[in-house]
């Protein structure tokens, strides 16, 4: 099977997370950490975090290659009090380091009823939403926030990259209704979709990215890496990304601000990212299903609330349910580009490229 004709083919899931599974292995993790990652990996793609998913490997095999990610770490979680632990990455992967943290927060919750876990020499881990989305398993409510991998963004009013897009997300249970999973970047569009862009050399946004130099829109993917991303709603967007950094990096001795290593552009560096979860029980405010049964009330009201002409009313988390359950069960549309990038990583790690996986 060639690229062209696999343009507009849905690929299955699981020929997907086999590939990033054995590229993994490949990559000198252990089959079931590879597993875990392969796991956490699908989920972004299946929820529509399309610059967060395998968009990703390459770059993850690259980071493993080169030594600057750590593929057999001893994570170490140090709880510092009854609700309070923090987690020691060792390196390694950071879909492992965020799982880790986790089952330590819901751990810590069912005790305390609260918990924040931060996490210190962390890597990228992807989509926000699939971590804050974790505690929802133990019927709980998850926030997630990270410093971001590398600064793209300014200070508002600053022509100097000194924050990353610092994503934050919140997951809330649901009764019968689909979870309320609001996932954003603080910059006003992720940097993964500046990078998907490029990749397919589509043309940016005119109120995305400017140069640092004149101030004017840059709308040309190809000299990204060179611009400033723009926060979202201004000052707004920027001061939450600094308190997010300031929270999720330099509270767990992790990097933040002038000290971050832009993965991007030295891959053979540590990047000692900073990430924290926190879990919060809502029994322990109110019975568990009165909770979830007003959930689903307050969902169905605003679903059916007055929408302005040729528009929807959008809840955050409602498209991520029909994107995950369409990908499920038809599989995963990847442009020609990714996949031209997905078979020669293929080639070069001896393993089966996608079209193989499909028979």
């Amino acid at each position: 099977m060639n690229v062209q004709s696999t343009k507009a083919a849905r690929i299955p899931v699981a020929s997907v997370s086999g590939l990033i599974a054995d590229a993994m292995v490949k990559s000198g993790l252990p089959a079931a950490d590879a597993g875990k990652v392969a796991e956490l990996m699908l989920e972004a793609d299946l929820c529509g975090a399309d610059a967060h998913g395998v968009f990703r490997l390459p770059q993850y095999v690259h980071r493993l290659k080169l030594g600057s990610t750590n593929p057999r770490p001893s994570i170490k979680v140090n709880r510092t009090a009854p609700a309070t632990a923090l987690v020691d990455g060792d390196n390694g992967m950071g879909h492992l380091v965020v799982s880790r943290a986790a089952e330590t927060a819901v751990a810590l919750a069912r005790e305390a009823g609260v918990a924040w876990v931060g996490m210190r020499m962390s890597n990228h881990a992807g989509a926000a939403g699939v971590y804050a989305s974790l505690p929802l398993k133990a019927d709980m409510i998850g926030i997630y926030a990270a410093v971001a991998n590398a600064n793209h963004m300014p200070l508002a009013g600053g022509a100097e990259p000194l924050l990353g897009t610092n994503p934050l997300a919140i997951a809330i249970p649901a009764g019968e209704e689909a979870p309320l999973v609001l996932d954003i970047a603080t910059s006003i569009v992720s940097y993964g979709t500046i990078k998907n862009h490029r990749l397919q050399n589509k043309p940016l946004q005119s109120d995305w990215m400017v140069d640092p130099k004149t101030g004017e829109a840059v709308l040309d993917a190809q000299k990204s890496a060179a611009a400033l991303l723009l926060p979202m709603a201004g000052y707004k967007g920027a001061g939450l990304a600094l308190m997010l950094g300031l929270l999720a990096g330099t509270l767990n001795g992790a990097l933040f601000g002038r000290d971050c290593v832009d993965f991007n552009a030295e891959p053979g560096k540590v990047t000692n990212t900073g990430q924290f979860l926190v879990a919060l029980d809502p029994a322990r405010f109110q019975k568990l299903d009165a909770f979830k049964a007003d959930v689903d009330r307050h969902i169905r009201e605003l679903r059916a609330s007055k929408t302005l002409p040729g528009h929807a009313v959008r809840l955050p988390g409602e498209e991520r349910a029909r994107r995950r359950a369409d990908r499920l069960r038809n599989g995963l549309t990847l442009p020609p580009e990714l996949l031209a990038h997905l078979d020669k990583l293929a080639a070069e790690l001896t393993i089966a490229p996608l079209a193989a996986r499909q028979a």
